[in-house]
């Protein structure tokens, strides 16, 4: 078990336009500090006592200068290595619109170079996959897209969905663990590195994205790329599962200044909600005696229940526009990242057994020791005595009965087949005789007799309940 808390980092967004001041500092030992100056406005008066300087703190804070390159080696890296470890990954990058998630995360269409963390990071798994010939790995991919509070499948491949409403909608279900499952979710195996690529674009283009004030191409939903690791060893009934959700969040539109209406509106209001229980969520968390965590509250908070102070390791990207405009808004991402860093995660390494493994190398181990029996003993057996052997073992059972020498011995041989089968009829008789089985009207019975007599009922007490057994199959199946 590993626990940290979730690690936190800073993204400034290149901008042409004048910026506000700021200072960004990553020589400090304890982490990288971002700090932003507000000049007092002269309009409310010489007694102003309003805030001049705010200061948070990083694991490491990108400038605008910074490459795709730099924030996949410092940021996704790592959580790519813990996965392939067998642990559970999450990287989320959260800000406000046009802020430059979608590119961090995605990256861009123009030049190569702009590739984001999403095919990085598959690029990267994938290279580790061919070098690492120790161990077999299968990956499946799902996207998942929640939009207006709804989610939907990005990745159907039954048809091609013209419009966002064709397609498949994704329910959340819960069992009584309080596991999250994800019904209508499809997951797509991928054999390399271009059939995953490949997803990704067929994802991305089923994307709801719109133009708004603040950005063009402005994403209207949340976007969860999730890759699911399985690893296993030749020979060995253990394996490692391990999932990487790599999340878009929306960002939040602040209604009076961008003038949204219309359907925009309704999209960022949506946006806005989710992302306030996701606020709500993060706060619950941090209260140390806090009993009750409102994951239900939305859909997104559901599904990133285990990113969220479980069983994860947990990285999230702070994207911020440092124009003079938006800075109220990149001060509010800063106070959301500060409560996000107190949160503490356990993540746990997923090891299980498969089970089709683990039959399979018992039957063999089982057939091993029955080999060994048999050169051994010299004889072959099989798993029940035969009708000859079970006469025998009664003809055997009746003389020790009648012999009155009492230091005569029941000689059965090495054979435990034989030693339970007699200790059963043995049990059968005392029982009878408890009941008053033994004797009858005429006399008593001779002992052959009676363990004949039970070992019929024995036999047919056993085909009975094989026929019981047989009919509660049939009734379940129908």
């Amino acid at each position: 078990m590993v626990k940290q808390t979730i690690q936190i980092f800073a993204r400034i967004k290149p901008t042409k336009k004048t910026t506000a001041v700021y200072s960004v500092d990553n020589e400090e030992q304890t982490g990288a500090c971002l700090e932003f100056m507000v000049p007092r406005d002269l309009t409310d008066g010489f007694v102003n006592n309003k805030r001049e300087c705010y200061k948070f703190r990083f694991q490491n804070v990108f400038d605008q200068a910074v490459k795709q390159e730099d924030i996949f080696e410092k940021i996704a890296k790592p959580v790519a290595d813990s996965v392939l470890a067998g642990y559970n990954g999450t990287i989320f990058a959260y800000g406000q619109t046009g802020s430059g998630k979608t590119f961090t995360i995605t990256g861009g269409a123009e030049r190569y170079s702009d590739r984001g963390i999403i095919p990085r990071t598959l690029s990267y798994l994938y290279q580790c996959f061919s070098q690492d010939s120790s161990s077999v790995y299968t990956t499946h991919i799902s996207y998942l897209e929640v939009y207006n509070e709804t989610g939907y499948d990005l990745l159907d491949s039954r048809n091609e969905a013209s419009r966002l409403e064709d397609l498949p909608k994704v329910m959340i279900m819960e069992d009584p663990d309080q596991n999250i499952h994800l019904r209508n979710l499809s997951l797509q195996q991928s054999a390399n590195e271009e059939e995953a690529l490949n997803l990704l674009f067929l994802g991305d283009t089923n994307r709801m994205i719109a133009e708004t004030p603040m950005n063009q191409a402005s994403t209207r939903s949340h976007c969860i790329f999730t890759v699911h690791l399985c690893r296993r060893e030749p020979g060995s009934a253990t394996m490692r599962r391990s999932k990487l959700h790599l999340v878009d969040l929306a960002g939040s539109d602040r209604v009076s200044k961008t003038g949204l209406n219309g359907q925009l509106l309704t999209e960022a209001k949506y946006i806005n909600l989710s992302l306030h229980y996701l606020e709500q969520v993060i706060i619950a968390l941090s209260e140390r005696n806090r009993t009750h965590i409102p994951y239900r509250n939305s859909m997104l908070t559901s599904v990133l229940r285990d990113s969220l102070g479980g069983n994860c390791m947990t990285t999230m990207i702070a994207t911020m526009a440092v124009d003079k405009r938006n800075l109220d808004e990149s001060i509010s991402t800063c106070r959301f990242a500060q409560r996000v860093a107190v949160i503490k995660n356990e993540a746990i390494l997923n090891e299980e057994l498969d089970p089709a493994l683990l039959i399979a190398r018992l039957k063999r181990e089982i057939q091993s020791l029955k080999e060994e029996l048999a050169m051994v003993t010299g004889q072959q057996r099989d798993d029940q005595l035969t009708v000859e052997e079970i006469q025998k073992l009664e003809e055997l059972l009746k003389a020790f009965l009648d012999d009155p020498e009492p230091d005569v011995t029941l000689s059965l041989g090495p054979d435990m087949r034989k030693i339970q089968h007699c200790f059963s009829l043995l049990k059968i008789m005392i029982l009878d005789k408890k009941g008053g089985g033994l004797g009858c009207s005429d006399g008593q019975s001779s002992p052959a007799a009676e363990i004949q007599d039970n070992h019929h009922s024995v036999a047919e007490v056993t085909k009975l309940k094989e026929m019981l057994t047989q009919r509660d199959n049939e009734i379940s199946i129908l």
